[in-house]
């Protein structure tokens, strides 16, 4: 017996790596088309003819569509499993990467297959989550989900390259065809549904209904809000502070890692705590309020301390609410985290555009303030969802 379980894990072990990686891949695929659109805005404006106004309404009504596809996106998981729905999700990924190469040719186009792409995002998503929860123990689940999160930046990446390698040489309608040429190559790195599913329905865990999710959920929404404006308007917000473009730009650059090495960090935290995870998200999120609330202060030091809090801690929470979600619903962990999903896209699509607008009529300084009054009350939320959480009944 002994033998037995000493061949048995190092088989675990790569069985848990496996799914990690595949898990990581097909995150990046699933969500590369709007961040491609986004770093081929240069190009891409000039041939179709739209303004950056133009480029945050598809990406607003990009993560629109992806909060509307959760759900059911999540349903399709828990009947088919994540090996099928992630293979579906890459899938539909090269195929709209295929389609803004060749039928990309206005505007309105651009963004009716952008929408159509954000399908693939939540069935990747959540297909990912659910393929974490079979295939890696539970004590390094926080440290995987961190790790996936960490990965989305890597999209952001791989679209900043391919602007020299392939956009300024070949053209950007190339640089979508490589791109789908990649997604496709990234199939074999789905691991199989070796588990099975009906068996993991049955499986004990705490189940609390939803309505401690559709809480956590719009916590996730304001959230995700607040912390997109980050990304979003950090560099032009540097810039009217008086900071050089090239300045400006890598305040952007440093928040962008210290949020990569922020959510690997936290969900290694993760795997060392019992509990408590939903209460430790909310003050995260108080500090990463303190953190807005101090770009809204003139000085290079302010901007610094911003910079590292907001990111380090007001974005850094993804992994770590689908690791609790998962670990409190792993009976049906794609369905769970399609609910609070669904938050995190839904403060993608509003809070550019809401915190745009208040930006461009009172200026900088209110809008990193109310970004940082709607990270409190989410902060506020994620406690009331935590308490919730403590009160839901074992399942038998």
């Amino acid at each position: 017996m002994t033998e037995t379980v000493s061949r048995d894990a190092p088989a675990s072990a790569r069985r848990a790596v496996r799914a990690g990686a595949g898990a990581t891949v097909t995150t990046i695929v699933c969500v590369l088309p709007v961040f491609l659109v986004g770093g081929l805005a240069v190009q891409l404006s000039d041939e179709l003819r739209f303004s950056p106004a133009g480029l945050g309404l598809a990406v607003s009504i990009y993560f629109g569509v992806s909060a509307l596809a959760s759900v059911p996106s999540g349903a399709l998981v828990e009947r088919y499993g994540p090996a099928t729905v992630a293979r579906g999700g890459i899938l539909l990924s090269a195929a709209s990467l295929l389609a803004v190469a060749g039928l990309a040719r206005s505007y309105p186009m651009l963004v009716t297959l952008l929408a159509l792409s954000a399908a693939a995002n939540a069935l990747g998503q959540l297909a990912s989550n659910a393929a974490l929860a079979e295939h890696v123990p539970a004590h390094r689940q926080g440290l995987s989900f961190g790790v996936k999160q960490a990965a989305v930046p890597v999209a952001t990446l791989l679209a900043g390259v391919a602007v020299p390698t392939v956009a300024l040489t070949a053209g950007w309608r190339w640089a979508f065809v490589v791109a789908a040429g990649a997604a496709l190559a990234a199939l074999p790195a789905v691991p199989r549904t070796g588990r099975d599913r009906r068996a993991r329905a049955a499986s004990g865990g705490r189940n609390g209904g939803t309505g401690p999710l559709v809480v956590i959920g719009l916590a996730a929404t304001l959230a995700a809000a607040a912390a997109n404006a980050l990304g979003t308007f950090l560099v032009d917000s540097a810039a009217a502070r008086g900071l050089s473009p090239g300045l400006a730009g890598l305040t952007l650059t440093l928040g962008s890692a210290v949020c990569v090495f922020a959510r690997v960090g936290v969900g290694w935290l993760a795997d060392r705590r019992a509990g408590g995870h939903v209460g430790l998200i909310a003050g995260m999120l108080l500090t990463g309020s303190v953190g807005l609330i101090l770009l809204a202060v003139a000085g290079p030091a302010p901007l610094f301390a911003g910079v590292v809090l907001g990111f380090g801690l007001g974005w850094a929470w993804p992994g770590l609410m689908n690791f609790a979600v998962v670990r409190l619903h792993p009976q049906a962990p794609a369905a769970a985290t399609s609910i609070t999903q669904t938050g995190v896209y839904a403060g993608g699509c509003l809070g550019p555009l809401g915190l745009g607008a208040l930006a461009g009529t009172v200026g900088y300084p209110a809008m990193w303030l109310t970004a940082a009054a709607l990270m409190l009350l989410a902060a506020v939320l994620m406690l009331l969802g935590a308490r919730l959480l403590r009160r839901a009944p074992a399942l038998p």
